[in-house]
């Protein structure tokens, strides 16, 4: 097996458990230097353990890899820095930069507390600006020094964020944020050689089990077939020298199948009238042919039961 990381510094958060855990083991497998940051809470950001990170840099060091462990907490803008600081205290510098930290508030927008919002705002959206500026200031002093810069930002959205799911409308808002992110991040930095991309991942995990009916619910065949580890694969790749050339992309992926979401494009057009009474015959003109919005599988809604309106 060829190494794609060799000689490369990885900062992964929420990298304790699931999704992120196989980031962590994959990238060292392929000759990355980890820093392992997980805080440790619960599925609902509460509590604290630094045991998940210590297991997962353990497993990295008996494998003959490299790992450290960061128990900062991705919400706070001076501890995101320090994880950034420690890739390059520990390693020498920082080449890649891996958003996982997520947490789940689930309600109806009626039952949603303001706590509930802040507390995914907080993790997921700040919990992604945070290390993603620390490492692009360090990546754009470099470049200004003269120094060759090796950046690579992945992001973690979902297909809740980008095709909508009841029940999520603040875990949909701050992964739709995160997707729009990373378009936008990927524009700036591209004069730095550094790559922004995000992935839309759907994998049995600790915060997924519950939407999937839990553990008990699910076959031999249907976990392995959606294990955490296939979404490591392109996010292994995507830190790559390979993936060079792909920047400000957002992708699909659940088990073996990988796919791109294309994102928001302009469909039909009008001329409004100036008078909002006249409005009705062109919108029923302009909704009759718009594409309904995808469902959770990124694709049209099909038989009966979805309005015109779209939803």
């Amino acid at each position: 097996m060829s190494k794609l990381l060799e000689g490369k510094v990885a900062l992964i958060t929420g990298a304790g458990r699931g999704i992120g855990r196989e980031h962590a083991l994959m990238m060292a497998e392929h000759g990355a230097s980890v820093v392992v940051n997980d805080l440790g809470g619960d599925i609902h950001g509460e509590g604290g353990d630094a045991t998940p990170a210590q297991e997962v840099v353990a497993e990295i060091e008996a494998m003959g890899g490299k790992a450290v462990v960061n128990g900062g907490n991705v919400a706070k803008f001076d501890e995101a820095k320090a994880m950034i600081d420690q890739a390059i205290d520990s390693f020498g510098d920082v080449n890649i930069v891996v958003n996982n930290a997520g947490i789940l508030r689930d309600r109806m927008l009626f039952s949603m507390s303001e706590e509930d919002w802040d507390a995914i705002m907080a993790v997921h959206l700040k919990g992604t600006f945070g290390p993603a500026h620390h490492a692009a200031v360090h990546w754009r002093a470099k470049a200004k020094a003269g120094e060759e810069v090796y950046g690579r930002i992945i992001n973690t959205a979902s297909p809740s964020g980008i095709y909508g799911n009841v029940g999520q409308t603040n875990y949909g808002a701050a992964k739709a944020g995160i997707a729009a992110f990373s378009i936008i991040a990927a524009q700036e930095l591209v004069k730095y050689g550094v790559t922004v991309n995000c992935l839309a991942p759907t994998a049995v995990s600790r915060l997924t089990l519950p939407l999937m009916g839990g553990e008990e619910n699910l076959t031999e065949e249907m976990k392995e077939a959606m294990s955490p580890r296939w979404i490591s694969v392109v996010t292994t790749w995507l830190a790559s020298p390979e993936a060079a050339n792909v920047t400000g992309r957002v992708f699909d992926v659940r088990g073996p199948q990988l796919g791109i979401a294309e994102g928001w494009h302009l469909g039909p057009t009008a001329t409004q009238p100036d008078d909002p009474s006249e409005l009705g015959p062109v919108m029923a003109e302009l909704m009759k042919a718009a594409r309904l919005n995808a469902n959770m599988n990124g694709t049209d809604h099909e038989g009966p039961g979805f309005p015109s309106q779209s939803i």
